[in-house]
């Protein structure tokens, strides 16, 4: 086996002799071998391009090559180019969060509902609590509440080795009620209450992807947010795009000058926004870019801050939805946002007065679907709003007087082929079917307010499948 492995070797250096040779023979540069058409190999040396010659353009990579057959992918969500003054809430109960079983189903779960919002034009959603919700009991292994014991055994294995300190052996003296205390005063304690975890996820999701950072710390109910599908919602705007709005967060810096305003981070590439005030840093604001000051020459954009219902309001772009939480399902009404509450209610249940499928809903109850100036959904849990409505003893009514709360008491899918409807599917459905009539011909108008005419639309919607979102979850990263 010896004289093997010595012959071996020997032919190795043998090997790299000649081709060391072949190589002086050659100038000093490496002879590549070529073959003919007649099947010969002649080894040739090889010469290195002419400095002058022309660099051939490197097209930049896309991230994904999708051909579309019959048509074009949507660059932007449509505008209904007509302004919207009124506005449309949905009420859901916390509690079925807590029938999921995973946290990933969780997640997933309150994904839907965000992207059933954001679809259908929702202006706000209020996570209520129906009493009938159980505290959510994390059974997955997380990285938060594990990371003290792993360091625990580095420390134990380097006690082993003759290592360590008395600071270390304090660290593994800890208690497991000590850890959680410091996880707590640290807000690394994943949440037991379903409503909360519902909230925040929605929050999460309405977030523009440039502001996450600065609004969602590491969390962990946040730990499964790659899953959640984006919104993709007009508000959500990309780093090129030319917008007149932008979502932002006002930064620490101001600009130079006695006048001058906070500096705002609206995620435009290596670019502030100045506004036209001065506001605490950290809070978020809805900021107005005019077109052309996107082109002008400098560090930072000029803007103005406006309020977040102005993009609706001008042309009902939709700009998301604001996330509120109540007590109660008395709590929704009574702690409504708007000046004089909510003057539509309507409540979703299997045994609803009406129907929404029967021919004459529309033209019946036409006026209370197309006079209102603000209108909530409410959809009951697991066993319906009667339940719900049971359980709050404020309301002094009992579940076969849930109507009572409502203008409207609506069964949305009569003859339902399953015994029973998930809310997050009934929220679908409750939306496809209500808004239409809800909002037909882009909704009420208010007739004092000025309307936009033919002279001053916005340019026609261009569709290009060139670019995906930056929140498209097909694009490689």
């Amino acid at each position: 086996m010896e004289e093997e492995q010595a012959k071996r070797v020997a032919r190795k250096l043998e090997a790299k002799k000649l081709k060391h040779e072949r190589i002086v023979e050659a100038g000093g540069k490496r002879p590549r071998p070529e073959k003919t058409d007649n099947g010969v190999t002649v080894t040739t040396t090889y010469t290195a391009p002419p400095k002058n010659r022309k660099k051939k353009k490197i097209e930049p990579k896309k991230s994904h090559d999708q051909h579309h057959r019959f048509g074009r992918v949507m660059d932007h969500a449509p505008c209904p180019n007509q302004s919207r003054f009124s506005t449309l809430s949905i009420a859901i109960p916390g509690s079925i969060v807590s029938n999921a079983q995973t946290q990933e189903l969780r997640t997933h779960l309150v994904g839907q509902i965000a992207r059933a919002a954001a679809i259908y034009h929702v202006d706000e959603i209020v996570v209520f609590n129906d009493g009938l919700g159980k505290e959510i009991k994390p059974n997955f292994r997380s990285h938060y509440r594990n990371r003290g014991k792993e360091k625990d055994h580095r420390d134990e294995d380097r006690d082993e080795n003759g290592g360590g300190n008395g600071a270390d052996k304090k660290i593994m003296d800890k208690p497991e009620e000590g850890r959680r205390e410091q996880d707590e005063m640290n807000g690394l304690v994943p949440s037991t209450d379903p409503h909360a975890f519902m909230a925040r996820i929605l929050q999460y999701c309405e977030c523009p992807q440039y502001l996450r950072r600065h609004f969602f710390p590491m969390h962990p109910d946040l730990q499964f947010a790659g899953l959640l599908a984006p919104l993709d919602a007009p508000h959500h705007v990309r780093a090129l795009d030319r917008c007149e709005y932008r979502e932002g967060v006002v930064t620490e810096k101001r600009a130079s000058g006695e006048e001058g305003g906070s500096l705002v981070n609206c995620g435009i590439r290596n670019q502030l926004v100045e506004i036209d005030r001065v506001l605490s840093p950290g809070i978020r604001c809805t900021v107005y870019i005019e077109p052309r000051a996107y082109t002008k020459p400098g560090k930072s954009l000029k803007g103005k801050v406006v309020s977040p219902s102005e993009p609706r309001e001008k042309d009902g772009t939709y700009w998301g939805y604001q996330t509120r939480m109540a007590s109660s399902i008395k709590a929704i009404f009574d702690e409504a946002p708007f000046q004089g509450g909510y003057d539509l209610k309507i409540g979703t249940s299997e045994r609803g007065d009406v129907c929404v499928d029967d021919e004459s809903f529309g033209k019946k109850h036409a006026s209370q679907l197309s006079s209102f100036q603000h209108a909530i959904i409410v959809l009951g849990g697991v066993a319906g709003i009667e339940e719900c409505v049971d359980a709050d003893e404020r309301l002094g009514l009992s579940g076969n007087d849930s109507k009572k709360l409502f203008d409207l008491w609506v069964n949305i899918c009569q003859y339902q082929g399953s015994r029973t409807i998930r809310t997050e599917e009934a929220l679908m459905i409750s939306l496809a079917k209500l808004r239409p009539l809800m909002f037909s011909k882009h909704g009420p108008v208010d007739q004092k307010k000025s309307v936009r005419t033919e002279n001053n639309l916005p340019p026609a919607i261009d569709f290009s499948d060139e670019e995906p979102s930056d929140e498209s979850s097909c694009s490689e990263e």
